[in-house]
């Protein structure tokens, strides 16, 4: 048996899922690992917002964290109290989740990286995957995108954090609620909407599911002054490399250059993208709306071309 396969292994490599899923007796063990270089100066956002990310992948698979170990990188002439703080601020973020923190290993590094393993849970009937979306379903986002564009803003003084203070509290924003939103209301598939931007991760659920896709420009919900700072040319390094890999696949329509870098900018803790049947979607909605998540219908599947994408 190869490295990777396993009678017990319910998900692995095989459709970029977030995490592995590991059948133990009547559960599902969901695991998973991220981590970051600092998106944001304050070490205590820093230190939130990574932990979100991670934890991120267990609800998108409709899982419940239970314990997490810390992956921290730091150069050992920093304060000590910058250290400190990212772990006090992943720590908070964790037991918010409801979960804990039961170690970890740290290393000196010249660049400060921080992240986390996770460990969750789920009912083996109900994991959600990125596999398993119909045709006709409709797509769902929580979560607005555009926040690589405005963390590079950030990082070139174009923005502060005062002003960027509620992009950065949607990115420290757990993707708990969403997720008992969806688990309550069942969805075929979904993913989180992280490094591949969102038409890459629409791409990955229509590729695992022998689907094409369109996407609704008008409704894709996007913070106020990315589409402008994409049009400067103010983007993550990884945004070019996105819509390169996306090119071949993609009817971009009506998307221009600065709609094109926004559509592929690399979020950091973005929301849940779900694929749910039309007739389950005002449900979906509302429990969304009632657990005071935002959520938008950016588009639907259909028969064609696997992984194939339309803009209109």
């Amino acid at each position: 048996m190869s490295p990777g396969e396993s009678d017990a292994l319910m998900a692995g490599f095989e459709t970029a899922d977030d995490a592995a899923v590991y059948r133990l007796g009547d559960r599902a063990v969901l695991l998973t690992v991220d981590f970051f270089t600092p998106m944001v100066d304050d070490p205590y956002d820093f230190g939130r917002i990574t932990a979100a990310n991670a934890l991120s992948d267990i609800y998108a698979m409709g899982g419940v964290p239970l314990v997490a170990m810390n992956l921290l990188a730091m150069p050992c002439k920093l304060p000590a109290d910058v250290t400190a703080a990212v772990l006090r601020g992943g720590a908070d973020k964790v037991r918010e989740a409801g979960a804990v923190i039961v170690g970890g290993h740290t290393i000196d590094d010249a660049e400060p990286k921080y992240g986390l393993s996770v460990m969750g849970t789920c009912d083996p009937e109900r994991v959600v995957r990125n596999v398993g979306a119909l045709a006709g379903d409709v797509l769902v986002l929580t979560k607005r995108i555009g926040v690589g564009i405005l963390n590079t803003a950030l990082k070139q003084g174009l923005e502060s954090e005062k002003s960027l203070h509620r992009v950065i509290e949607s990115m420290a924003h757990l993707n708990r609620a969403a997720a008992e939103a969806m688990t309550e209301v069942g969805v075929h598939a979904a993913t989180d909407v992280t490094g591949f931007g969102l038409l890459g991760h629409v791409r990955e659920i229509a590729v695992a599911s022998g689907l094409s896709c369109e996407i609704d420009l008008t409704s894709v919900p996007v913070w106020p002054g990315a589409l402008d700072y994409s049009r400067d040319r103010v983007r993550p390094g990884r945004t070019e490399d996105v819509i390169a890999f996306l090119d071949p696949f993609t009817d971009w329509g009506p998307a221009d250059a600065a709609w094109r870098g926004v559509l592929a900018d690399p979020q950091t803790s973005g929301g849940l993208l779900m694929a749910v049947e039309p007739q389950r979607l005002d449900d979906l909605l509302g429990a969304l709306e009632q657990r005071g998540e935002a959520a938008s219908v950016v588009g639907r599947l259909a028969e064609g071309e696997p992984g194939a994408m339309r803009v209109r």
